[in-house]
């Protein structure tokens, strides 16, 4: 008798290593589709967006169905700066004009101060700016909270930023990077970026 259930206790366990390997593809394959087309894990590389973010801070960006706004932290790609994703923050849209007063530090869309108590610094470097600039429809002006330590649309070398180059809204730290001063990795920072 029990060499009549050998058969029965083989096709149980393949049944079973079956059932894992199809889980697993499709774990895998939504996963997959999950960080291609809705939200994709992004490394911060630089400190141009301290204090809000750190480099080496590992956050997610939200891609499906996203507009860029002002104040929005995003990620893009753009063929002038080929050294990979870029994180900045939207400071102006379509139609809008930008100006800086570098001696003051202060940033201005369309004639307003902007109240930025996310920025790390007053914004004093300049780059190549020469403004005001405004805005074409279709694109951003976007720069990094540490406004005199992040190249952003300031510079020639990122300049405005074409709406379809975004890769998605920054909108969660899913895991921080060490912090500049004590090097060490805050956990309380993981969560949602304002």
């Amino acid at each position: 008798m029990e060499e009549a259930k050998l058969p029965e206790e083989k096709t149980s366990i393949m049944t079973e290593i079956y059932e894992w390997v199809q889980s697993i593809i499709t774990a895998l394959v939504a996963g997959i589709i999950m960080f291609t087309f809705i939200a994709r894990p992004v490394a911060v590389d630089g400190t141009s967006m301290l204090q809000t973010l750190q480099d080496k801070d590992l956050v997610v960006a939200w891609s499906i169905g996203y507009t860029p706004k002002n104040g929005d932290i995003i990620v893009f790609e753009t063929e002038s700066y080929t050294r990979g994703p870029l994180v900045k923050r939207v400071i102006a849209t379509g139609g809008q004009t930008v100006d800086i007063d570098f001696s003051a530090g202060i940033v201005y869309v369309d004639g307003e101060a902007l109240e930025e108590d996310y920025t790390n610094t007053l914004t004093t470097r300049r780059e190549d700016f020469t403004g005001p600039v405004t805005v074409p429809e279709g694109y951003m002006f976007c720069m990094g909270d540490n406004r005199n330590g992040s190249k952003d649309s300031r510079s020639s070398d990122i300049g405005l930023v074409d709406i379809r180059c975004t890769v998605g809204k920054v909108f969660f730290i899913l895991m921080p990077g060490p912090s500049d001063g004590d090097n060490q990795r805050h956990w309380n920072r993981i969560g949602i970026v304002k």
